[in-house]
């Protein structure tokens, strides 16, 4: 079993620097992803309401921790509220609905899933007769303040944001009681965010990467786009470490110390993205892989492109 090795936040409570992401993973088979996951050795779920498989995740957990295999102190569980829950009332009671699908009593970590909210009430995505997403304008600055009542009420032990740039962290560190100990956002060598990631680190807020293997399954992913994995430059450095280009991927992501959650529900593939605590990449290798950054995102959202909060707008 890998010995992973943990983060410490800014609030004290540490994270395995590793974990499964659970993003477009069905509810049919990521009860069975998480089981393995478990099996292989990983302790660290990434989750989200809008996910609609948090029962799913829930049932996995609950199934291993019957059979004895780990308690519920040994895993770091995470979950985000979604845009259209960004009222304040809303917070805590959509919050309470997530340990319910997850059948947990609190969460390790509570992020705001993006800074845009929706509107309330409705769908994940609210649309008018037309197809455009229906916006709200509540702020994330008060967003915020129902995040900090979460920890308050033990309902979480950590708070944090994902999608946010530069700008909305500042705005947001000028007000906040509590500090967010993690954004979460996009990051492979395709996009590595060194200059959010620095932003970020100087401000004592750690990076949590999704898409760490440049989401061949996205949905956002437009015809014909360069795939992260068939990149032959990666090729070559996984035949030199004699590793798969998706562990040289993920050893890259956590050697630069940021929070890495790949999504898989395929068993083999979750057991050999574990392995990457055996080998480490060189210091010109490591440099090298960041000279693919090309600004790759394929999360950009769109439809909420004239949303005041949408955070793409500006570098990073």
């Amino acid at each position: 079993m890998p010995s992973i090795p943990k983060v410490k936040f800014n609030d004290g409570q540490e994270i395995p620097i590793f974990g499964l992401g659970t993003w477009k993973s069905k509810p049919g088979e990521v009860t069975q992803a998480v089981k393995d996951a478990i099996d292989a050795g990983y302790r660290h779920f990434d989750c989200a309401y809008a996910y609609g498989n948090e029962k799913e995740v829930g049932e996995g957990i609950k199934t291993k921790i019957a059979e004895g295999v780990i308690k519920r102190e040994d895993l770091f569980i995470t979950s985000k509220l979604w845009n259209s829950f960004h009222r304040p009332d809303l917070v805590v009671p959509v919050l309470k609905k997530s340990l319910e699908n997850l059948g947990t009593t609190y969460l390790n970590l509570y992020l705001i899933h993006w800074p845009m909210a929706f509107k309330e009430g409705g769908e994940n995505m609210p649309r008018d007769k037309d197809g455009n997403v229906l916006f709200s304008d509540v702020d994330f600055v008060d967003t915020w303040k129902a995040m900090e009542e979460c920890v308050k009420l033990g309902l979480t032990k950590s708070i944090g944001i994902s999608n946010f740039n530069s700008e909305q962290i500042t705005r947001l560190l000028k007000s906040a009681t509590i500090k967010p100990v993690t954004n979460q956002v996009e990051c492979n060598p395709y996009i590595n965010q060194a200059k959010l990631i620095e932003f970020c680190k100087a401000r004592d807020i750690v990076v949590t990467g999704y898409s760490p293997l440049g989401s061949p399954d996205s949905p956002f992913l437009k015809p014909g786009a360069p795939m992260l994995l068939d990149d032959p430059k990666l090729q070559e450095l996984a035949k030199k470490y004699k590793k798969t280009p998706a562990q040289v991927v993920l050893r890259y992501s956590v050697q630069r110390g940021i929070i890495t959650i790949p999504k898989s529900v395929t068993k083999q593939r979750i057991i050999d993205n574990i392995k990457i605590f055996d080998f480490e990449l060189s210091k010109d290798d490591m440099a090298y892989i960041d000279s693919f950054d090309c600004n790759g995102r394929l999360c950009t959202v769109d439809h909420s492109k004239a949303h005041k909060y949408y955070p793409f707008n500006i570098e990073y």
